[in-house]
Order: structure tokens, then sequence, then C-alpha cells
């Protein structure tokens, strides 16, 4: 069992960063598509603290405006 369970937390930072969004942006991003979270969990979920589940995932991306795919790399046969 990998020592992590949240592998999108790396990758959410990334894909985060290279939009110039700070963590309350992205929150402030959910928030309009419906997922009330603050940027403290994105905090936490970047770091590998807090794991997400599916619907959250696809938010994440809808906010990022990003495939799947884009926050989980290395997982292309999924999508």
């Amino acid at each position: 069992m990998p020592k992590s369970q949240n592998i999108i937390g790396p990758h959410l930072k990334t894909a985060r960063r290279s939009r110039s969004l700070s963590q309350a942006m992205l929150a402030a991003r959910c928030g309009t598509l419906g997922w009330d979270i603050g940027e403290n969990t994105i905090a936490k979920i970047e770091t590998g603290i807090r794991c997400v589940t599916d619907r959250e995932l696809v938010v994440l991306a809808r906010a990022l405006r990003v495939k799947l795919r884009d926050v989980l790399p290395g997982h292309p046969a999924i999508f």
C-alpha cells in the first residue's frame, strides 16, 4: 500500500500554481461550482493530509479548467 492515499496533492499544487492561482482563489472557484471549501482545505489536500472524493476531484478539475487526467498524471487508462 502506498505511503499516502492522496495521489493528487502534488499535481493539484502544480496545476494551481501554473495558472497563477492562490489557494484562496482556487477555493473561491470551487465555491462557485457548489463546493464550499476553504484555502486551508486546499492546503491539506496539496500536502497529502486530506484525501478527496470523486465528486471533489471533478470540482477541482473544473475549477482549474483542466481535464481529470491532468490532475491524475500517470493514470491515463482511467480516462
